[in-house]
């Protein structure tokens, strides 16, 4: 409880005369000295400051995730549950018939067969060669000139653009390209094979393309993580008498684990979304043997104007990811 300016003592008095001009200060146009604050309060307020500070800087960057992938996600949901969404005027709720027709659909699965299986091959492949070059990169067999200039040769897929790949892949594929007369030059075929026009040559003819064009990504990760394991665990292997294949097995194998898994799922979750390479070879023909989930997406919404039925199938894709995500987000924090 306060005293009145009657009652207090003298040293209390001489007490607000040395902080009287602070009070009035604060409290402009009071009768009286203000009240001050409780320590508990303003304790309560500091802690309060502290923790919003961070979403006070990550406002922005929240606000921009908001209107560029949360909007255009709700929005392709809501579409996905309304019939002749863009192309009528008053389009009509209908639910999951988008879904059911989608999901009804045989090219939808042959789709998912070719999208799961040219997946599935790229990125094993994409394994083996990079840590294949990763291992020939890091040997101490070779020179350092030696090195660079592998180094140079081996990333060089990486440098081109998907349209440039697209291109430079159809001419050597071409039945009167470099691949063919290569082939028809040792006898293994007749020389004439139409590649990407084959149904049973189109669907390996563009997975091999896109192994060529992204096993550098994996190379590099691979060799980075090659370069900080201790040579110590292998001076320990040695002395264990451990052969080159026990070291890789016992040394290289779990050092490299963490970053193995982490490439492998986020070269899954890329390789599932592949569609610039597949558009601009085949265009998912010929007669859907290289159709993937994006193409088969892409022409129901740009080819038939189907956009409640591609929407739908989005979502679906969109799900698909979403496991693959939840994946490499636990994998991640299990790391942490």
């Amino acid at each position: 409880m306060f005293t009145s300016h009657a009652q207090r003592t003298p040293a209390t008095a001489g007490a607000s005369r040395a902080t009287g001009a602070d009070r009035t200060d604060g409290a402009p146009g009071a009768g009286g000295p203000p009240a001050p604050t409780p320590p508990s309060t303003r304790a309560g307020w500091e802690r309060l400051k502290r923790r919003l500070t961070p979403y006070g800087f990550l406002s922005p960057t929240g606000v921009l995730l908001a209107i560029l992938m949360l909007t255009p996600i709700v929005m392709v949901i809501w579409y996905s549950l309304l019939d002749g969404v863009i192309t009528t005027k008053n389009s009509a709720f209908v639910g999951f018939a988008n879904y059911t027709e989608v999901l009804t659909d045989p090219v939808f699965w042959t789709a998912a067969r070719n999208t799961l299986v040219f997946t599935t091959v790229s990125v094993v492949a994409h394994f083996a060669i990079g840590l294949g070059f990763a291992m020939l990169l890091n040997t101490p067999l070779l020179s350092h000139r030696v090195k660079a200039f592998f180094r140079v040769i081996y990333v060089l897929p990486w440098l081109f653009t998907v349209a440039i790949i697209a291109v430079l892949w159809r001419l050597l594929l071409n039945p009167n390209g470099v691949v063919n007369y290569l082939l028809g030059t040792v006898g293994l075929t007749d020389g004439q094979t139409e590649w990407l026009a084959n149904p049973s040559t189109a669907l390996a003819a563009v997975t091999f393309i896109n192994i060529w064009a992204g096993y550098p990504f994996f190379m590099i990760s691979l060799l980075a993580g090659l370069q900080g394991i201790p040579r110590d665990l292998y001076e320990a292997a040695r002395v264990d008498g451990a052969t080159p294949f026990q070291q890789f097995r016992n040394v290289t194998v779990p050092q490299l684990r963490p970053i193995i898994v982490s490439m492998a799922l986020l070269d899954f979750i890329w390789t599932t979304q592949q569609f610039a390479l597949i558009w601009m070879t085949t265009g998912g023909g010929p007669i859907n043997a290289t159709e993937m989930l994006s193409t088969f997406t892409y022409k129901l919404a740009f080819s038939r104007y189907e956009f409640s039925v591609a929407s739908a199938s989005a979502v679906v894709v969109l799900l698909a990811s979403m496991v693959l995500a939840f994946f490499y987000v636990r994998h991640q924090k299990a790391r942490d």
